[in-house]
């Protein structure tokens, strides 16, 4: 799914609001980066097939031919600034790396941190972890190209060992207690992201293949059944004005992955 044939930006999503927040990050990044600019390309829900209007973001990466000098990373940094104050449609949603080439053709938790914007605006370095495996699969396998060359070619083939080896890695780092960052847990909708996760990481586990995460959670429905088919459910449909306060629910279902997968830890 290709947004563009011979670096011609077209519209990469079925948004328009979208399409014009993201020509708007490309010309702001094409102006920074000048002749370091590779390309600029979608994944995460959008390339995945689940994005959610109401509660998905716009995961994009930059590929740039090396590692981009202070100067340009403090230039990137006001310009995220900036577009997440102005209050532009989708401005807040943004979420993206900008990542070297070199660093793109296979995971290596060695390589140095890079230029990493988060949901909340947030700019700074960060170190991929290992569900960069299951992004990188699905940027070579779906990812959207906004602008630059296709991305199959400079991504090596991540193996269905490689996947369930990310799911084990990111259980253990990111779903194991002591929890990164558990204040998390209070808001409706990081409890029903960790409940779409858990099913999507028992599929991966089960079959070696990413899914949707609407697809892994009616899967994980049938499979699961009771008590879970109820709480998975609810997760899957959950809107901004609904109430979702199911926290032990969610521990419980995450303690359930962890024990099946023999990554148990108290919860």
């Amino acid at each position: 799914m290709e947004g563009i044939t011979s670096n011609r930006i077209t519209f990469p999503t079925p948004y328009p609001d979208i399409n014009i927040m993201i020509s708007r990050l490309l010309s702001e990044v094409q102006s920074i980066l000048s002749a370091s600019f590779i390309g600029l390309y979608l994944h995460g829900s959008l390339a995945n097939g689940d994005f959610n209007p109401r509660s998905s973001d716009i995961d994009f990466l930059v590929v740039t031919d090396s590692n981009l000098p202070i100067e340009t990373i403090s230039n990137l940094k006001d310009m995220h600034a900036f577009l997440f104050s102005s209050r532009l449609a989708w401005s807040q949603k943004l979420e993206g790396a900008y990542l070297p080439k070199g660093d793109l053709r296979c995971h290596d938790p060695a390589n140095a941190p890079i230029p990493w914007l988060g949901m909340d605006g947030h700019f700074a370095f960060e170190r991929l972890g290992s569900d960069w495996i299951i992004q990188r699969h699905i940027l070579r396998e779906k990812g959207i190209v906004v602008f630059g060359p296709p991305l199959m070619p400079m991504i090596d083939l991540v193996s269905a060992e490689d996947l369930r080896e990310a799911v084990r890695g990111s259980l253990r780092d990111w779903w194991s207690p002591p929890f990164p960052s558990p204040e998390r847990f209070n808001s409706d909708k990081y409890q029903a992201f960790a409940i779409l996760t858990m099913c999507r990481s028992l599929f991966v586990l089960k079959f070696g293949a990413v899914a949707s995460k609407p697809a892994a959670a009616r899967w994980a429905q049938s499979m699961l059944g009771e008590p879970w088919n109820v709480l998975i459910a609810e997760a899957a449909d959950l809107q901004n004005e609904m109430k979702f306060d199911k926290f032990e629910e969610t521990m419980g279902l995450i303690r359930f992955t962890l024990e099946r997968y023999g990554l148990c830890a108290t919860i």
